[in-house]
């Protein structure tokens, strides 16, 4: 089978993400006798700086990791909303959606905890190790991928009018860096070095060092910058300039925490994902909602797969959220998915249709109960536009995922705290994440924004187990698409052929994709277009005109458009390690031997 790349094989080390420079960082870090979970934090601060306008710091990941041996846990680390964000404070605004930009929108940071509790718990190396890495590609500059010049110049007029601290970094004699220009970021390496500095000066020891720069990020030098910006008003998507709600206690009070992923068994493979504050489920109902044969590749594959997505991602609406009272096993249960999967008919569906579980009724946003036909303009910088109209794939997130040799494997997906979110906060060479904008402004909903609580979020990792034992890590970039394209790229693993003993990760991964959109958006202006759905070329006109003539609304993308999915394996067999990375934006890349 051809296909854009090989899958990669070895017994040492794999990696996959969405920069080369990430995974060569990690790979380095195995290279040096560092473990899967060493290597994934030494490329999640890489990713960090050489992917700007896709995560940052003060953002956010979700991470899913499996010790050799041992079962599958989930790293939380998507921060709450601060005790100060209420759904009246921002009604007493004028507000009916939280802005898609702005520290309005910033949730208690948490991707930095995440890494550190994940480095301190699981790893072997020193903070100064780890950090090496992203302090080298921030200070000596790396080679500026196309899309950060691309996203910078849609907010250039706002860089340079509102957000001068950012005109900083990211406009050098008033341009946004061209592809292949040195990028760099001489404050965001600066204060790594004084943290490293600060951490080594308390403690000697690995261990008290990591748990140092935990507190020098709650409550010392990071944490007073951070809350000093929140507190500036600044011009957002509103088109008013806010002050935000973080404060002090909120970034004191944050902690990464763990807790046991949500699975289903599907034809020997379990699935884990994180659990219902995310969007990870999604996948795991649409595995339920399958028939028992489906033929991979055919219209009727391509149609059932869409339909069965609308109603995972109507229920994703009227039950997923930190305050849920759902219950899982109902979601996932026979019963539950045989009255689902029986709506699923011959035609396209336009209706957002949320089930019942337990005889609940369910509640849907005013949004998306009346938002029309045809997908609304998304103003500059604003939340996470991974696929406009036309199909085109934009930036928004990352991906990475690592096993090492001992059979230790990880995947996360770090996002947030993008250079189009917020301004730069001057002292640190970062800026705030806007993860709020997808709670609600109304209240008794699920995912209804709340002091404390999790806006639910997108972001989606994915590990595979056979027989208890971890096999495959993987997941893409994509917001509202993860589950998406992430379910066909599992699918086109488990029903086709291996290649060369292993599983075709790369020919999974090449495989032409599709995306849904019959659902509110998870980012401002939460819009949604019943009937839509975006094919790549690729995927064949007899699929193409099956779909037309089933009443989907179809939009035919590049032959490259869609997915951006990463993923490694391990064959329990003969611990044999494979992986693959995403050709499409020529970006992703694996590496391993």
């Amino acid at each position: 089978m051809f296909t854009t790349r090989p899958t990669l094989q070895g017994t040492f080390g794999m990696v996959s993400s969405t920069h080369w420079l990430a995974s060569a960082a990690a790979m380095a870090v195995l290279e040096d006798d560092g473990n899967a979970f060493d290597a994934a934090v030494a490329a999640g601060f890489v990713l960090h700086v050489v992917e700007p306008h896709l995560n940052g710091p003060a953002g956010e990941v979700p991470i899913i990791l499996a010790p050799a041996g041992l079962p599958p846990r989930v790293l939380c680390g998507q921060g709450p909303a601060p005790a100060g964000a209420s759904i009246a404070r921002y009604n007493a605004l004028g507000l009916d959606l939280v802005p898609g930009t702005g520290p309005l929108a910033a949730a208690v940071p948490g991707a930095f905890d995440a890494w550190m509790v994940l480095l301190r718990d699981h790893g072997t190396k020193r903070l100064a190790e780890v950090l090496s890495y992203a302090i080298g590609n921030a200070e000596r500059g790396h080679p500026a991928v196309e899309r950060i010049g691309e996203t910078v110049q849609t907010v250039q007029e706002l860089f340079e009018n509102e957000w001068t601290s950012s005109a900083e970094v990211y406009l050098r004699d008033g341009k946004a860096p061209a592809a292949g220009a040195l990028l760099r970021n001489p404050a965001l390496a600066a204060t790594w070095r004084r943290l490293i500095a600060e951490a080594e000066a308390a403690s000697a020891d690995r261990d008290a060092q990591i748990e140092a720069a935990r507190r020098i990020w709650r409550e010392g030098f990071i944490a007073e910058a951070l809350v000093k910006m929140a507190a500036c008003p600044t011009m957002d998507t509103s088109g008013e300039r806010h002050v935000g709600a973080l404060s002090g206690d909120d970034l004191a009070n944050f902690a990464a925490s763990y807790e046991n992923p949500v699975t289903y068994t599907w034809n020997g493979w379990t699935v884990a994902k994180p659990g219902l504050w995310s969007q990870g489920p999604v996948m795991l109902q649409q595995l339920a909602l399958l028939p028992e044969r489906l033929e991979y590749g055919t219209p009727e594959y391509y149609h059932t797969l869409i339909e069965g997505s609308k109603l995972a991602m109507a229920d994703r609406e009227a039950w997923y959220g930190d305050s849920t009272q759902v219950s899982l096993a109902t979601l996932l249960s026979p019963w539950y998915n045989a009255q689902r999967s029986a709506l699923i008919g011959p035609q396209a569906s336009y209706e957002l249709r949320p089930g019942s579980p337990d005889g609940q009724r369910p509640r849907l946003s005013a949004y998306a109960q009346t938002n029309s036909i045809g997908a609304t303009e998304v103003p500059l910088g604003a939340g996470e536009p991974t696929v406009a109209t036309s199909g085109a794939t934009r930036g928004d997130t990352c991906q990475l995922d690592i096993v090492d040799r001992w059979g230790n494997m990880i995947a996360a997906t770090p996002s947030g705290g993008w250079l189009q979110s917020n301004p730069v906060v001057p002292e640190l060479g970062f800026p705030l994440g806007t993860r709020l904008q997808m709670a609600w402004l109304e209240p008794g909903l699920p995912n209804s924004l709340q002091p404390g609580r999790r806006p639910r979020t997108t972001l989606s990792p994915s590990l595979a187990l056979r027989d208890g034992e971890a096999v495959m890590a993987f997941g893409t970039p994509g917001g509202d698409q993860q589950d998406q394209w992430s379910l066909h790229f599992f699918l086109a693993v488990a029903m086709r052929e291996k290649v060369r003993g292993g599983l075709d990760l790369q020919g999974a991964i090449d495989a032409p994709n599709w995306h849904q959109e019959s659902f509110p958006g998870s980012f401002y202006p939460r819009a949604m277009s019943p009937g839509q759905v975006f094919v790549e070329s690729r995927i064949g006109t007899e699929v193409i005109a099956d779909l037309e003539r089933r009443g989907h609304r179809v939009t035919v993308g590049d032959p490259w458009s869609e997915g951006r999915l990463c993923a490694v394996a391990r064959d329990r067999e003969n611990g044999v390690l494979s992986a693959g990375a995403n050709p499409r934006g020529m970006q992703g890349y694996a590496a391993g031997r």
